[in-house]
C-alpha cells in the first residue's frame, strides 16, 4: 500500500524509503485502531513481522548492526506517534492534520489540495478496512482503490 502510485503521483510525496515507512504506519495503526473500536486483540505476530520486514530492508540498505538498532528505536518511537495521534475524533476517524504535516512537511508546503487528498485517502481508507472481517483485514485492505 505504501506503494500506491496514487501517493507520488497525486499527491506528489517523494518516494523515499522513509516516505514508504510512514506510510505504512499510517496504514498500520488504521488496522489497529478498528481492532481497538471493535474490541478485538490484535496479533503480536502481525506487529512482529511488520518491524522484522522493516529490519530486513534497513540491512539490505547496507545499514550495520549499531546503524540498524538505532533506527529501529527511531522508526519504534515514530510508529508510536503516528499510532496515538493520527486519529483526532472520538466519534469516528478524522485524521491529525498536525500529524501528517509532522511527517509529510511537504504537504504543509503545498497547496491544500494535496493535504486534502491524502487525509481522505486515509479517511476512505478507514471505512473500508472497518467492513472487513478481522481475520482477513490485513490481506484484504490491498484491494482498496481510491476513486
Amino acid at each position: 500500500m505504501s506503494r500506491n502510485l496514487f501517493f507520488y503521483s497525486k499527491v506528489n510525496l517523494k518516494d523515499t524509503f522513509e516516505t514508504r515507512v510512514y506510510l505504512i504506519f499510517f496504514h498500520f495503526s488504521i488496522f489497529l485502531i478498528i481492532f481497538k473500536n471493535r474490541n478485538i486483540n490484535f496479533s503480536q505476530n502481525n506487529y512482529d513481522d511488520l518491524f522484522h520486514c522493516i529490519e530486513n530492508d534497513l540491512r539490505e540498505l547496507g545499514l550495520g548492526d549499531v546503524a540498524v538498532n538505532k533506527k529501529m528505536k527511531n522508526l519504534n518511537k515514530i510508529f508510536y506517534d503516528i499510532l496515538l495521534k493520527i486519529n483526532k475524533s472520538k466519534k469516528g476517524f478524522v485524521v491529525n492534520e498536525n500529524l501528517v504535516f509532522n511527517y509529510f512537511d511537504y504537504l504543509k508546503k503545498s497547496n491544500s489540495d494535496k493535504y486534502d487528498l491524502f487525509a481522505q485517502y486515509f479517511i476512505k481508507f478507514y471505512h473500508f478496512c472497518f467492513e472487513l472481517e478481522p481475520k482477513t483485514m490485513i490481506k484484504d485492505a490491498i484491494n482498496f482503490k481510491v476513486q
